[in-house]
């Protein structure tokens, strides 16, 4: 009942938007002709039909065996009208308060009545906040669309790091650093190999996997496992597990159902011949010298994220190691716990947040909602002697696109 009553919020809502808009596009558009204002109208009616549609269906989705990926491609639609919407609306509202104003000034001081076109031909305020909210929301909404072609469009990000404390055997590896896969959400194998053979063009000496190798299920690898089995390392490919790796988002039939997903799971990371790191420490040896290198479980400080990592088992017996990398799927672990409890740990390598897929980086700029959550989200972070690197992701997950935030693939050298 709840579920039912929510929906019907939404699209009252929906649909209170779709007028209070097109309100303003009607005014906006009142001297255009008949023929253009009817263009106008049917394309501006038909979207917001679509719109609607697509959320009243959306809860109904897997009665009629709807893809995941369709799935994807309706939220982010249905999404992507909705700010639109709400972006015109906002700089509408504006105006309309404007125009109150205005005419109680008027109605006080019985001045002459103000038209949206002045003597001159100029445009008046009125329409210009009109058409700048019509235009910044359709704006937003256009570039959702172009993120559809760039959520394959790899790109490395290559880190040169240096530490006092590194033995010298290990100046000059080469890392490369893969996060969150989310093979549920692929639907084009051949770019998902191209991305693969982007690393191992690498010929890196280690790989290390920080988590969500699926979205939710383990199947979602069945048809990725050529391609990922693909991914080896003279030293090794190591991998943790991430939030969505357990299966805690979706109903299963049962709790023995979802044990027997992630002991499936488990067994994929060893079929395509990564070691998965639960909560312990392997050494790392390279010409006689030794590092350690943990991974756990894990373990989210923000927004009610599992804490199934176990930090303490991971790092008992590694006090004697000169260097210690750490693999941790959730940023928020490193201020939360590592940085206060354990600052020894050199370096920690993460994943998790995508960049929210959507953002701005520029050389010295760089932008995304998603830092109003994490403070960490994107790139390589320094406190003190301790560093932290978070991958912005290979894959997708939710919206099936990437803006301005683009699938990485992270290549680390130690100088």
């Amino acid at each position: 009942m709840r579920t039912w009553a929510s929906l019907w919020v939404i699209l009252l809502v929906m649909l209170l938007l779709d007028v209070y808009v097109f309100l303003a596009i009607r005014t906006v558009s009142k001297d255009k002709t008949k023929t253009t204002k009817r263009i106008i109208y049917s394309i501006y009616w038909f979207v917001a039909a679509v719109g609607l549609l697509t959320v009243g269906l959306f809860p109904y989705t897997s009665y009629f065996h709807i893809s995941h990926f369709f799935r994807n491609y309706m939220f982010a639609i249905a999404a992507g009208l909705f700010i639109f919407q709400l972006i015109a609306a906002i700089f509408i509202a504006i105006d309309d308060v404007r125009r109150s104003i205005t005419w109680i000034i008027r109605r006080t001081r019985k001045s002459e009545k103000v038209t949206l076109v002045q003597a001159d031909g100029s445009i008046s305020r009125s329409t210009f906040l009109s058409w700048l909210g019509i235009g910044l929301g359709g704006t937003f909404f256009g570039t959702l669309v172009y993120g559809f072609t760039n959520k394959y469009n790899y790109k490395l990000r290559e880190v040169t790091l240096s530490y006092p404390n590194l033995p010298e055997a290990f100046k000059g590896l080469k890392i490369v650093q893969l996060s969150d896969i989310h093979s549920g959400s692929f639907n084009n194998k051949a770019a998902v190999q191209h991305g693969v053979e982007m690393v191992k063009a690498q010929n890196a000496d280690l790989i290390l996997f920080t988590g969500d190798l699926v979205n939710d299920r383990s199947e979602e690898m069945e048809n990725y496992m050529d391609v990922f089995n693909q991914v080896k390392a003279p030293m090794g490919v190591f991998s943790t597990l991430g939030n969505h790796d357990y299966g805690d988002y979706i109903q299963w039939e049962s709790p023995e159902a979802k044990t027997a997903n992630l002991e499936k799971l488990k067994k994929i990371h060893a079929d395509l011949g990564w070691r998965l790191l639960m909560n312990e420490h392997v050494v790392l040896e390279r010409g006689g010298q030794q590092i350690a290198l943990l991974g756990i479980e894990n373990w989210g400080a923000k927004g009610r994220f599992p804490k199934y990592g176990k930090m303490a088992e991971a790092y008992a017996g590694t006090e004697k190691y000169p260097f210690k990398i750490l693999m941790s799927h959730d940023p928020s672990h490193w201020d939360a716990e590592v940085r206060i409890k354990y600052p020894d740990v050199d370096l920690m390598l993460a994943g998790h947040t995508h960049g929210m897929q959507f953002g701005v980086e520029l050389p010295h700029f760089k932008w995304s909602p998603v830092q109003w959550m994490y403070k960490q989200w994107a790139g390589l972070y320094t406190e003190g002697k301790q560093q932290l690197y978070v991958n912005r992701g290979y894959g997708f997950i939710g919206y099936p696109g990437r803006v301005g935030i683009l699938p990485e693939i992270t290549v680390i050298k130690f100088v």
